[in-house]
């Protein structure tokens, strides 16, 4: 543990180096600021640095996941697979960090502990989990949407003789599971991924499903040259369709709702939409799928048969196939031969809903009933405390002490999911109620606003602060709620979705993103800014007396 007590002072402190922290660093650098990212781990990349498990891809393709403010370095980078795996998403934000002299500006293994505002000297204070400690006018968390990874607390994984990890923490070296007995739990958009390759290596894998997932086919591929090429000189067209698509995705609408086409008609444009994989598949077929109930069940419908095509047992592909919430309720992971696992001899599906783990045995996992599965590795891949979590896991404290914590007891609150009230100069990057989209980005818009803000800020000689009101968090919080319920996503007898906060045992459930759409959302952001800077108010520090103690 570092024994240092010095503090040092910046303009900016910015928490984490992954797609936000990197990008929201150069603007800041771009206003000439002083500023240090603060990285928890050995490298740049966050989720992406972390999330090292077997399997681990994008479920964006790889042109639009990234970075469009520099013409030269979206010329120069070449993506060579349509859906890029993680150490491909880690290479290219290593080459950012470089291309861009990023580095020096970066404390690694520097954990943010505590953040607290001093409203006396109007500075956040913060501190590291070795003790370092800093000083700034402006506080950044960039730590992004899928940060604080969650494990249920089952009762005796102490006494496990096993190995247990989660994904979020997979090792770099990675694990051996050849000739192994493995257990996944979860089949979320990470339990989605890995298993397929984990059932590939081990002895035989035990999958534990409490919800089944839509899956859809992501038919990743090698890029050729060719398309590179054509991707290359199409850019301009397609980051002008990511801001007009709905998730910041470079795909067109459909043009067609499944009430003007014949059920043949429909049958058939499905079946084109599912060989295309990907998103594709729910956006290029029809444009009524999340909002009308009767078109998304058509399309609920032709995946689930689909599925009992794909999966040889019967009694196996009744467990996989949702039947409790519609398609998009959940977000629906891509798969990379997802469902064909199950037909592997090795592979078990064990359906956890009606009988749930009670228990971690020493030789591995007991269900309510008794049923007990002896393995030799547990693999948790159960999701995130999303959005909320990145902040909520530390000591966070605004004006007279108040914790975000108790902020947001009865559920998170923002003004365009940048700011909270009580927490002058505090200016998330991808903070609960930003869209629910493709992150590069909606990050690079909501850098640049607050390095706008930022800016305004400095130039200003009437006031230091800015903060949200409660008036404006209110206004957004029923813009949000109103958004939702407008989709399949407040549908559904059983939409368990982190998107809502329900996967944390606990936690208030408040719409955590904003779900009307990126150009919408854009649109919000600079109408604050039309408006004066509407939905904040602005303070001077009060001076500090001569001779006052």
């Amino acid at each position: 543990m570092s024994t240092d007590t010095t503090t040092d002072h910046y303009d900016a402190i910015v928490m984490g180096a992954g797609f936000g922290g990197l990008r929201v660093s150069i603007e800041l650098g771009r206003l000439g600021l002083n500023y240090r990212t603060l990285e928890a781990g050995s490298g740049v990349g966050g989720v992406w640095f972390w999330n090292r498990y077997p399997g681990a891809r994008t479920d964006s393709e790889s042109w639009v996941y990234c970075y469009q403010f520099d013409k030269d370095l979206l010329d120069e980078y070449q993506w060579t697979d349509r859906f890029p795996n993680q150490p491909q998403v880690e290479a290219y934000l290593n080459h950012v960090a470089d291309r861009f002299d990023l580095r020096k500006n970066i404390d690694f293994e520097a954990e943010v502990s505590s953040a607290e505002y001093d409203e006396d000297e109007g500075l956040w204070r913060i501190t590291t989990a070795d003790g370092r400690t800093y000083t700034c006018k402006y506080f950044i968390p960039a730590g992004g949407p899928l940060t604080a990874s969650w494990r249920p607390s089952f009762p005796g994984l102490d006494d496990y003789q096993g190995q247990w990890l989660h994904t979020s923490r997979w090792p770099k070296e990675g694990i051996d599971v050849r000739g192994k007995r493995v257990a996944v739990i979860g089949t979320g958009a990470t339990g989605v991924q890995v298993i397929p390759e984990v059932a590939r290596e081990c002895e035989h894998l035990t999958v534990l499903q409490r919800t089944p997932n839509y899956v859809i086919p992501a038919r990743n591929h090698p890029l050729t040259a060719d398309e590179q090429r054509a991707i290359k000189m199409d850019y301009d067209k397609i980051w002008a369709r990511c801001r007009e698509q709905f998730f910041a995705m470079p795909i067109p609408p459909a043009n067609r709702m499944t009430s003007d086409l014949t059920p043949q008609e429909q049958q058939r444009i499905l079946e084109r939409g599912w060989e295309t994989g990907g998103f594709r598949f729910i956006f290029e077929t029809f444009d009524d799928t999340i909002a009308v109930p009767e078109a998304n069940k058509i399309v609920a419908d032709f995946v689930r048969e689909k599925i009992r095509a794909i999966v040889h047992v019967p009694e196996t592909a009744e467990k996989l196939a949702p039947k409790d919430h519609p398609i998009a309720g959940k977000r629906p992971p891509l798969g990379h031969y997802y469902y064909e696992a199950y037909n592997r001899e090795n592979v078990d599906l064990v359906s956890v809903k009606e009988n749930p783990i009670e228990r971690i045995s020493e030789k591995g996992i007991v269900l309510a009933d008794g049923t007990e599965f002896e393995v030799d590795v547990i693999i948790f891949a159960t999701g995130f405390d999303a959005l909320t979590g990145a902040l909520t896991k530390i000591d966070l404290r605004g004006r007279d002490g108040l914790t975000i914590k108790d902020a947001w007891a009865d559920g998170a609150q923002t003004h365009i999911g940048v700011a909270t009230k009580g927490f002058p100069n505090l200016f998330m990057l991808f903070g609960p109620q930003t869209p629910f989209a493709n992150f590069p980005p909606v990050a690079e818009d909501i850098s640049s606003w607050i390095g706008q803000a930022i800016k305004h800020l400095e130039e200003s000689p009437d006031f230091d602060t800015m903060e949200a009101t409660q008036e404006a968090m209110d206004a957004w919080n029923q813009h949000v709620t109103d958004l939702v319920n407008a989709t399949v996503i407040a549908q559904g007898t059983d939409v368990h979705s982190w998107m809502l906060g329900a996967n944390i045992p606990g936690k208030t459930h408040r719409v955590l993103f904003h779900f009307g759409g990126v150009a919408s959302f854009y649109d919000s952001c600079q109408k604050v800014i039309d408006d004066g800077w509407s939905g904040f108010e602005f303070r001077q520090v009060a001076p500090v007396t001569a001779g006052a103690v």
